[in-house]
């Protein structure tokens, strides 16, 4: 019988773990799972590993799209600073917050990005504006808040419930015209750790934590909301991109990798994330998704992963059937 080294000329590689970005036709033992591994076309929609963040950390911020992501704040522990961006394919640095936090909302673009809200030692109404390379201060939120979810741009904003003290979830909404923020309409529904999707007048928000975990999701006109459907896995702290009419949501807490899509009338499942996580970033869209960081920070607060529904590349282990 014709050996793997006969049919192609060199030898399988051991190693401990997966490779971080391995390639189409790569193949590979991994000795730790005694699994023999190969990098295949899938046409089914996929989550697949992108490049690592070079700070691990949960209750983090993004924003922007599969490749060009922003993330910053969140908790290694302590609260940080640190802002990096994705292309794709790795991670860089980018400028530092003037406001270390966690649980900031975000919005906008990588290079026209908005984080308002969050922690520090206490719930803040600090606002950030981001150019690419560094943050500015913008107008303040009426109500300090954590847990809050965002959506639309830099000068187009939107702020979505979230949790003040004591323990209260709130149905409070803000917009922002790019200097200040006004109220806008409150939601149905008062929760904290929703996600959110599309832009200031056309506005989605789905799950957290009333208590107790909720699936409901609203729809936001730009002066009101009305409910939308439900979805399937009731949940807080996940991540969110997309439109109100084609939205992504993923992960979140209790912790799990469930992935759900929405059309503008209700949710279907989606092939799940490889690592179930809360208190992550997203960024994208519907079709084509980047989920990063979670909880808990040192076990996996710097992985990545990208969504597509298809053709992607994906890990697939070689079974004897």
């Amino acid at each position: 019988m014709s050996t793997y080294y006969q049919i192609f000329g060199g030898k399988v590689n051991a190693v401990s773990s997966d490779p971080a970005n391995p390639v189409k036709g790569q193949v590979w033992f991994n000795t730790t799972s005694a699994e023999m591994k190969y990098r295949s076309l899938s046409a089914s929609p996929a989550w697949v590993s992108g490049g690592n963040l070079a700070t691990a950390r949960d209750q983090l911020g993004g924003a922007g799209t599969q490749t060009s992501a922003v993330g910053f704040g969140g908790r290694i522990p302590p609260v940080t600073a640190v802002t990096e961006e994705y292309d794709g394919t790795s991670w860089t640095s980018g400028g530092n917050m003037g406001t270390a936090r966690r649980l900031p909302a975000g919005a906008g673009t990588q290079t026209s990005a908005l984080a308002f809200g969050g922690f520090t030692t206490t719930e803040v109404t600090n606002t950030e504006e981001y150019d690419g390379s560094s943050w500015t201060s913008g107008g303040s939120l009426a109500t300090a808040r954590r847990y809050l979810a965002g959506a639309g741009t830099q000068t187009s904003g939107l702020a979505i419930a979230g949790f003040v003290p004591p323990f209260n979830s709130i149905t409070n909404v803000e917009e922002y015209n790019g200097i200040s923020w006004t109220a806008g309409g409150s939601l149905a529904t008062a929760r904290y750790g929703p996600g959110g999707a599309g832009t200031q007048t056309s506005a989605l928000a789905f799950g957290g934590n009333q208590p107790p975990y909720t699936g409901a999701t609203e729809e936001y006109d730009g002066s009101s909301w009305t409910s939308g459907g439900t979805m399937a896995t009731a949940r807080n702290y996940l991540g969110g991109c997309g439109t109100q009419t084609s939205a992504l949501g993923f992960g979140g807490s209790p912790t799990t990798a469930a992935t759900e899509a929405y059309n503008g009338t209700s949710w279907s499942n989606e092939t799940s994330m490889s690592t179930a996580r809360a208190n992550l970033a997203g960024a994208g869209t519907r079709t084509s998704a980047v989920g990063f960081g979670g909880e808990p920070a040192a076990t996996f607060g710097n992985k990545t992963e990208e969504f597509s529904t298809g053709p992607v590349v994906v890990t697939k282990t070689i079974t004897a059937s």
